[in-house]
């Protein structure tokens, strides 16, 4: 745990493995996040304020995996009567696929693609998040992702990431066991391993970003744009 073990690789992005337990892995993830990502609390505090009954507010999820972040936030907006509309993107094909044949509001889109082509397309939308992506990339790769991410963001960046320790280890090494058939145990243990630490994000993140402690072994690397209104 005292170093980031940046090189080690999850089971799931195998081209060839096993289908039956990678779709039963994306069917995990909507629980497994809602349990331990905390989106409830970054949707009320950070989210929320920037949505609005009249004007739809749009949201780019990079990395949608299964697609469920997205499908959650169209749901918490809906009960609180505020309009939002997300596009997921993610460049795996298989995530793609189960994302866009699983059942969502019409508010949710999912295209798959990743940040540099809606870069080049000079697409952007209000609020840029992600979840559980930071982890997948080595700093060279993290810069390019925060600049695309800037690119796209009118209002907001919300990167929401795993952070490493061996507490985080030990309790979702115990915390996973119910969930059998999948990867999910396996390889979010590999994905505490390749987390960054508070210390390592921030000396990793270009200016103008911060990161700020989350829910139980989360942190969250935020940037806020100046708006033009501002």
């Amino acid at each position: 745990m005292r170093r980031r073990a940046g090189d080690a690789v999850e089971l799931m992005d195998a081209p060839d493995c096993d289908p039956a337990k990678l779709e039963r892995t994306y069917r995990q993830f909507a629980l497994v996040n809602r349990l331990f990502a905390g989106w409830r609390l970054l949707y009320v505090k950070e989210l929320r304020p920037f949505l609005s009954p009249d004007t739809v507010t749009t949201v780019l999820d990079i990395g949608s995996g299964g697609g469920d972040l997205a499908r959650l936030l169209t749901l918490w907006s809906r009960r609180d009567r505020l309009k939002i509309d997300v596009t997921g993107i993610d460049p795996d094909s298989r995530a793609h696929s189960f994302a866009a044949a699983t059942v969502h509001s019409p508010n949710v889109r999912f295209v798959q693609a990743g940040s540099a082509g809606l870069v080049r397309e000079g697409q952007q939308f209000d609020v840029v998040i992600s979840n559980h992506v930071i982890h997948h990339l080595q700093p060279a790769e993290l810069a390019r992702f925060l600049s695309d991410s800037q690119a796209l963001a009118r209002r907001l960046c919300l990167h929401n990431d795993l952070r490493r320790s061996t507490a985080a280890y030990a309790l979702f090494a115990l915390a996973a066991l119910p969930f059998r058939g999948s990867f999910i145990r396996a390889d979010g243990l590999v994905s505490i391993r390749r987390s960054y630490t508070p210390v390592e994000l921030t000396a990793a993140a270009p200016p103008g970003w911060h990161v700020q402690r989350h829910a139980p072994f989360h942190q969250v690397l935020i940037h806020r744009p100046a708006h033009p209104d501002d």
